[in-house]
């Protein structure tokens, strides 16, 4: 029939499947959003006509844009983190979507030399920083019975990579995370899953991807040959805030060009 690959059929009223994806009025909080991935991420879900609050410490000069918020903060400040959401909250009576973007990066080849202040700083932002995050996001989705709390883990949760043990040991961490908050507020309605990448040209990759051997190394590890775009988890995000994920939590979905699933490199 014509309407077969725009919709489907569920308790007798057709669904179509841009409403299915919608992301329309979801007040959507990401962290880390002033550049990156967490940028983009942002500027796509506005386009689609979400209410953005984007949480960060530095913004890049852009231009003001209706039910688009930049709002200066370091989510270690969980005093004020958490008044900023008290605030959201008021305004829209409810916080939707959290998405735990905000991280940083050490590395050091001498693991032995590996400064202390590096690794808890390290830690600190990436798995403490969603966990309060999410503290705070949590009380307002339980009065809604209902939420979508995304955390921006990496294809490092599931191998170790050289050099980084902070960074390997956060996003490990997160992963597992996710799964205890999962487990805990589901019969709230409140879903909790990882978004993963695997290699993306960002600002942290840069100095890899201009490193041809290394470039081109990468490129071998995934099945699909090259590197991945910001724009390659736009699709997978959205799906994750909206409700074609709402049967969805506790979950990995890894962004990586097949990286993970790759055995022998040729």
């Amino acid at each position: 029939s014509s309407f077969r690959f725009n919709c489907f059929r569920k308790n007798k009223k057709l669904i179509k499947m841009d409403d299915l994806f919608s992301i329309k009025n979801k007040v959507i909080i990401i962290t880390g959003a002033g550049n990156g991935i967490g940028n983009i991420l942002a500027q796509e879900m506005w386009k689609r006509n979400a209410i953005i609050y984007s949480i960060d410490t530095v913004f890049s000069k852009t231009k003001k844009k209706e039910n688009y918020f930049e709002i200066k903060s370091d989510i270690t400040n969980i005093k004020k983190f958490n008044k900023i959401c008290e605030q959201i909250f008021k305004k829209h009576n409810k916080i939707d979507i959290l998405i735990n973007n905000a991280g940083i990066t050490f590395t050091k080849k001498d693991n032995e030399e590996y400064p202390i202040d590096k690794w808890e700083q390290t830690l600190k932002i990436n798995l403490t920083g969603a966990f309060t995050s999410s503290q705070t996001v949590l009380k307002f989705m339980k009065k809604q019975k209902d939420g979508s709390i995304i955390n921006i883990t990496s294809i490092n949760a599931e191998v170790g990579f050289p050099n980084n043990p902070a960074y390997v040991a956060s996003k490990g961490g997160l992963k597992m995370l996710t799964k205890s908050l999962a487990k805990d507020y589901g019969k709230y309605g409140i879903r909790v899953n990882n978004l993963g990448p695997g290699y993306i040209k960002t600002n942290m990759t840069k100095k890899s991807f201009r490193n041809k051997k290394i470039k081109n190394s990468r490129e071998k590890q995934t099945l699909l040959c090259r590197w991945g775009e910001i724009s390659d988890l736009i699709g997978p995000c959205i799906f994750l805030a909206s409700n074609a994920s709402k049967y969805l939590t506790g979950q990995d979905i890894y962004v990586d060009g097949g990286w993970l699933a790759n055995g022998l490199v040729e």
